[in-house]
């Protein structure tokens, strides 16, 4: 069942493909958000960062179960 959703193709790629591609970027944004936040402090705040670190854990754990299902079969 979740394997059926993590080989969903869109545009010709499987959805776990996109999943893990988002996670690598947001992981690089991240960590460039230090470095943003000395040319702009007022945009790029601390919270921004532990929120967009959230988000990327919780993208990552989804990427992580839908490529693990294509494996185990689930």
């Amino acid at each position: 069942m979740i394997s059926n959703i993590a080989l969903f193709f869109i545009l010709g790629k499987p959805l776990v493909l996109y999943g893990g591609a988002i996670t690598f970027l947001l992981m690089l944004f991240v960590a460039a958000i230090p470095s943003l936040q000395k040319k702009w402090p007022k945009t790029f705040t601390f919270n921004l960062h532990v929120l967009l670190a959230r988000l990327t854990v919780v993208l990552a754990l989804v990427h992580g179960i839908l490529g693990l299902s294509i494996y185990l079969g689930f």
